[in-house]
């Protein structure tokens, strides 16, 4: 089986040849409202993206973040948000080279993906400072509902123009929901304001065609039975933190994930190889039976690249063993 093959059989309850990453078989197109928002220089200087939020790249991050003061954020009073907010046009966009990308990929043996961070929940935060997103969805749920209305209304139109343009076959969603101990909102705030246009997204997603893969590395258990309904295909980013087996029991398959290995556990300078391995192997000897799972780290990679060496010579290795020993019947 070539990379598409495999990972779609395992998302197809069929026999793989290997149990792996879900993103070896992506190749992502860099469209052009991904790059106006989501790429800046890795130089520690601020940069304003197409919504307003200050963002840095400090050199030796993992990626840009804001860079958020009392006086630079765009939403400075949630009463007065339609007066602060200038929702980016989708319009007059160069879509070329990212049209140019997607026809040069082999759609047998890959599968083309649409990198679509800054979801409603940290669009919001991006726009007010996280403390005051938290306050604000508790204390002024109207106003919220009516700024994350928006923010999906962009959302859905920006999907659009992606299957139109370059046709997907997964998009790649991002929304981190919690932390590494729990949901960020409590699930009735949640259900409530997000839940609703979430759906209406991933029904967007499902209309033009193509995969709804949400990445989340951080737990969301409390809504899993939500993201069934929501119609999240694939979860992505799932820590170890959560209870896996118990999360594949009650959604009962209908959750395909990609996670299981706990990265920063490993991700130390004083960790031994055969403590990676063992990582990895625990991963897919408690996670894969259920089906449906793709061992992987959560986040993506060790930053430590020995450590990360190993990890992917593990999969490669007892990922195979595994699907050889363990066949769906």
């Amino acid at each position: 089986m070539n990379l598409r093959e495999n990972m779609m059989a395992i998302y197809n309850r069929e026999q793989p040849d290997y149990y792996g990453d879900v993103m070896t078989a992506l190749e992502f197109i860099l469209d052009p409202v991904f790059v106006r928002d989501a790429i800046i220089p890795q130089d520690g200087k601020e940069y304003t993206d197409s919504w307003g939020t200050v963002r840095i790249f400090l050199p030796g991050a993992p990626g840009p973040h804001p860079h958020q003061t009392p006086e630079n954020i765009v939403i400075k009073d949630i009463e007065k948000w339609e007066e602060q907010l200038a929702v980016p046009s989708l319009i007059g966009l160069d879509w070329s080279e990212a049209k140019s990308q997607a026809a040069l990929i082999n759609r047998n043996e890959k599968l083309v993906a649409s990198f679509c961070p800054g979801g409603l929940f940290e669009r919001s935060h991006f726009l007010m400072g996280f403390e005051n997103a938290l306050m604000n969805y508790l204390e002024y749920p109207a106003e919220m509902k009516a700024l994350l209305r928006t923010i999906a209304d962009n959302k859905i139109a920006y999907i659009k123009k992606v299957a139109e343009e370059c046709h997907p076959d997964i998009i790649f969603y991002h929304d981190d929901w919690g932390s590494k101990q729990n949901l960020l909102l409590p699930p009735r705030v949640w259900r409530a304001i997000i839940k609703p246009l979430q759906k209406e997204i991933a029904d967007t997603i499902h209309a033009c065609g193509m995969i709804y893969m949400h990445h989340a590395d951080c737990i969301c258990q409390p809504i899993v039975e939500d993201m069934v309904e929501i119609g999240v295909d694939i979860w992505q980013g799932v820590i170890a933190q959560n209870d896996i087996v118990e999360i594949q029991r009650i959604t009962k398959g209908e959750l395909a994930m990609a996670g299981g290995i706990d990265g920063p556990k490993i991700d130390l300078e004083n960790t031994t190889e055969e403590a990676i391995r063992s990582e990895v192997r625990r991963a897919i000897d408690t996670y894969c039976p259920a089906g449906r799972f793709y061992p992987s780290i959560p986040n993506g990679v060790c930053f430590r690249e020995w450590n990360n060496s190993i990890v992917i010579d593990e999969l490669a290795s007892y990922g195979r063993e595994y699907a050889q020993k363990h066949p769906i019947k």
